[in-house]
């Protein structure tokens, strides 16, 4: 069995401004480790365009939404837009967000499908997606990319029980939103509170599906670790998942500049491992992980680089 990683060069060309932590260096970054000898193992595909989605799109988003979107995009050659202060759309963001979008719909699908050799998968995508929720975006995010390929593995292959647990130093507040009130839709994240968005409190449980475990700024790799092994691996294995999505975000990592917690690379290895036993136990190994935040350019392609050899390694 075979990782697939799915990425596109057009990711660079969304263009956020000068200054903007979310910036297309990241990919550079990324490609930089991911083409080690190491990874030659990788089964590598471009992230498609593809002409489902934006009906995959309208499985997590309304078409109010999904059109308004589209009326702000600029035209090639026209400046960029601002959505909200932290959320810039540049003429090429609209085929990196649709493209982003359609590598979760691959993704799913090469994992859920039976015979092809892939048992888990990562999307190296931006822009990102767990903030935007069903009718708002922000915090970089336009789209929420992993609920969507979650909704997908549902419609498209009658996944029942849908799980997505979220290890950036963000609450992934858009996620949470459109699974809020779904049972069958499973929802951890491990977060720094008090922190943007603001949500992610203990208190906000959905309808018995929604797993949160705030950690607080300076906390390191034990307090990770146990709110991991405490609240969401005893929940995620109750749930008894048909796939699991990991909302795959880095800035949690001690280098990061936009919070205070204290992960390092061995920290993220190991939340890889630990969801991959819940799928192999569950669900036949099927991981769709796409990537979230990470700013410390450095950090980030060290975390993506342990992380990505961890799923290959559990896909052996």
């Amino acid at each position: 069995m075979s990782t697939l990683l799915l990425t596109h060069p057009c990711f660079v060309d969304h263009l956020t401004g000068e200054g903007h932590p979310e910036r297309p260096d990241r990919m550079r970054a990324i490609d930089r480790v991911l083409g080690h000898e190491i990874f030659n193992g990788l089964v590598r595909e471009a992230a498609p365009l593809r002409d489902d989605v934006e009906d995959a799109i309208l499985l997590s988003h309304p078409q109010h939404y999904l059109d308004a979107i589209k009326r702000a995009r600029p035209a090639p050659g026209a400046p960029s837009v601002r959505l909200d202060p932290d959320t810039v759309m540049s003429p090429g963001t609209w085929e990196a967000a649709l493209r982003a979008v359609g590598s979760g719909l691959r993704a799913v699908d090469a994992v859920m499908e039976d015979g092809n050799g892939i048992n888990n998968a990562f999307c190296q995508v931006r822009p990102c997606g767990h903030h935007a929720e069903s009718d708002k975006a922000m915090g970089f995010c336009l789209f929420s990319n992993v609920a969507i390929a979650g909704m997908y593995a549902r419609k498209k292959h009658g996944a029942e029980r849908i799980a997505v647990v979220d290890f950036d130093v963000h609450h992934g507040n858009g996620t949470q939103d459109i699974f809020w009130s779904d049972k069958d839709l499973y929802f951890a994240s491990t977060h720094q509170m008090p922190l943007y968005p603001g949500t992610g409190a203990l208190s906000e449980a959905g309808v018995g599906n929604v797993w949160n475990a705030p950690l607080r700024p300076g906390d390191g790799g034990e307090k990770f670790r146990q709110a991991v092994e405490e609240r969401i691996l005893p929940s995620l294995h109750n749930f008894s998942p048909d796939i699991i999505l990991i909302s795959a975000g880095f800035d949690a990592h001690e280098a990061d500049p936009l919070a205070s917690l204290r992960l390092v690379e061995g920290d993220f290895l190991w939340a890889t491992e630990e969801i991959c036993n819940v799928a192999k136990n569950h669900c036949g190994g099927r991981v769709v992980s796409m990537l979230e935040g990470g700013y410390d350019l450095t950090a980030l392609a060290r975390s993506v680089a342990v992380h990505v050899r961890t799923l290959m390694d559990a896909g052996a």
